[in-house]
């Protein structure tokens, strides 16, 4: 019997032909020298590049114990000549590269192989000492500077930092017994920040064991973090997953975070820092979260927000063994703002709250912060969620003389746990509705009643962030 090829899989078959050949040949053993190996991979991304290098070009040795700091600074400052002439990739082949901290550079993309591994390096010496955040006044361990994040950028456009799931290793336990020991002489550093940057995408990376917070845009616009896994010990100190502070127009989806403190952070300054500084966090975008925190929240606003945060929008979250779902963290002292949040689609399986408000979040950077900068909480909507095995439904507590105003919650329903508190709902210095709750709140968010029901507000027209595309990159490159 004769077989026939279709035009389609005769091009498909030739296609695959010639990669073999590229393989073989990429194997092959030129001058007694080791092979390249030839890789052919494909991204999506804001922007796709021009020119590419491997680190290794640079001097990487991928053996876990080769120092590649100068590799990586060398790399970035080669590739950086063409941020004007369609922007460059860094590829970071197989292999576990032991670096200290980098800087990022403009029109360019870090990627990470599924088999990379960027180890941190437990030398102190490898992490420069950067100035407090303006809008903080100190660190959050301690007074004074910071050390600077694992992967740094400032300043910037149009930055990738991407691969296919590799992963970033912080190593944290050094730091970790540090700060428990109170022998921090400065505060811990991030895996990533991107400070006073725009257009930004972080995606499609394992992010692991962070000395403090995971990933840290901050002062930034255009900002999408996209496929990131987050895996940390629950009990370790302030592993925040993601946390926006000071940003505008940013779209967090399709995460699972595995965290020691928030899952989300969402901030924007301290105190009379922040107010000083007065850059909000506007027109965030939270979907498809998948989070365990046993020690936190799912989604934190504040307790930093002196700044302001407006224009949250969260939906289709998924809560694991979390200590609450949504929290609202604020003091007097920190002024700002928390308005205008729309949670819907949050589903909470065994949390000790599926609500917190708290008014009383009283730690200060120091002694100097006003005591009459008041916070403004209002129109806060969550609707349509479930939750099972919790221990209390909410706790929502404003502040004496300053009432958290505008709280809506529809259509929810909390299955509590056999030993639950007998008192589901605490609530104080709060005042707005409820319709389709169980158990039914407290008389500070009165039922509306069958007749009367209310569905709370989700906006229904789109932030300029969830209109951004990316787009199909590729690059074959080889490499020893």
């Amino acid at each position: 019997m004769e077989l026939s090829t279709s035009p389609r899989k005769a091009q498909a078959l030739e296609k695959v032909s010639v990669l073999v050949v590229l393989v073989l040949l990429g194997l092959s053993v030129v001058d007694g020298q080791r092979p390249r190996v030839w890789d052919y991979f494909e991204y999506s991304a804001i922007s796709c590049r021009a020119h590419s290098a491997f680190l290794t070009d640079f001097g990487g040795v991928g053996d876990g114990t080769t120092l590649n700091t100068e590799a990586f600074k060398a790399a970035i400052t080669h590739l950086s000549q063409f941020d004007s002439e369609g922007g460059s990739q860094l590829f970071v082949p197989p292999g576990r590269w032991l670096t200290g901290s980098f800087n990022l550079t403009s029109h360019f993309t870090l990627y990470l192989h599924r088999d990379a591994v960027l180890l941190a390096s437990q030398d102190i010496n490898e992490w420069p000492v950067v100035d407090p955040l303006p809008s903080y006044g100190r660190g959050r361990d301690t007074t004074g500077g910071r050390y600077i994040s694992l992967i740094f950028g400032t300043n910037l456009t149009d930055v990738v930092v991407t691969g296919d799931n590799g992963t970033i290793d912080g190593q944290g336990a050094l730091w970790w017994d540090k700060f428990h020991n109170r022998e921090l002489q400065y505060t811990r550093p991030y895996l990533i920040e991107i400070m006073f940057s725009e257009n930004i995408q972080i995606s499609n990376l394992t992010l692991v064991n962070s000395p403090s917070w995971n990933v840290h845009p901050v002062y930034s616009s255009n900002i999408i973090v996209q496929g990131i896994t987050i895996l940390a010990p629950v009990r370790s100190p302030n592993t925040d997953g993601i946390n926006p502070d000071s940003c505008i127009n940013t779209r967090i989806e399709d995460c699972y975070i595995v965290s020691g403190d928030d899952c989300i952070a969402v901030k924007s300054g301290w105190d009379e820092y922040g107010i000083t500084f007065g850059m909000p966090t506007k027109q965030l975008v939270i979907r498809r979260l998948t989070c365990i925190s046993p020690t936190s929240a799912v989604i934190a606003l504040g307790s930093e927000m002196s700044g302001g945060i407006q224009d949250v929008r969260a939906e289709d979250i998924l809560a694991i063994d979390s200590e609450s779902g949504v929290r609202i963290k604020t003091a007097i002292g920190r002024g700002g703002y928390v308005k205008d949040i729309y949670v819907r689609g949050m589903t909470m399986k065994t949390m000790k709250w599926a609500f917190w408000m708290t008014g009383n979040y009283g730690s200060h950077p120091d002694e100097n912060y006003d005591p009459n900068a008041l916070p403004v909480i209002q129109n806060i909507n969550y609707r349509d969620m479930v939750a099972e095995n919790v221990t209390m439904a909410a706790r929502l507590e404003g502040i004496p003389g300053d009432p958290f105003m505008g709280i809506c919650i529809s259509n929810v329903t909390i299955e509590l746990e056999k030993k639950a508190k007998k008192l589901t709902w605490n609530c104080s210095d709060i005042s707005g509705i409820s319709s389709g709750v169980v158990p039914l709140p407290c008389e500070l968010l009165p039922d509306q009643g069958p007749e009367n029901a209310v569905e709370c507000n989700f906006p229904t027209e789109s932030l300029p962030i969830e209109n951004v595309e990316a787009q199909m990159c590729s690059s074959r490159s080889k490499y020893f």
